[in-house]
């Protein structure tokens, strides 16, 4: 993918994420608008996607680490085990972090 689509792609995102809030700004004084629930929602799903990509994306590097670490000395095996084990799940944590802010964010409304 080109890094103009790439551009393009997140500069589209990026306006439909503000354009709620900037309409919700008129309907401020008669309370909570659709549309800022429209804003909330799609922000707590792209924020969840993209913690999903990114937890995703350092899950895949980890294990590629470990799975070089015991080509190269086999014997290591336990403490390598021991160590990933440990690193993915503090990654994952991450991912359910964004989920509990995702479902926070979608029940207040």
């Amino acid at each position: 993918m080109k890094k103009s689509h790439i551009l393009a792609l997140f500069t589209v995102l990026f306006l439909l994420t503000l354009a709620p809030a900037a309409f919700a700004a008129e309907a401020a004084a008669g309370g909570l608008s659709d549309l800022v629930g429209l804003g909330v929602a799609l922000g707590a799903g792209l924020g969840i996607g993209f913690a999903a990509l990114g937890c995703g994306i350092g899950q895949g590097l980890a294990v590629n680490g470990a799975a070089n670490g015991l080509a190269r000395n086999p014997g290591a095996s336990g403490k390598l085990m021991t160590f990933m084990i440990i690193g993915l799940a503090l990654i994952e944590s991450l991912a359910i972090y964004a989920l509990v802010i995702s479902f926070l964010l979608v029940f207040k409304i």
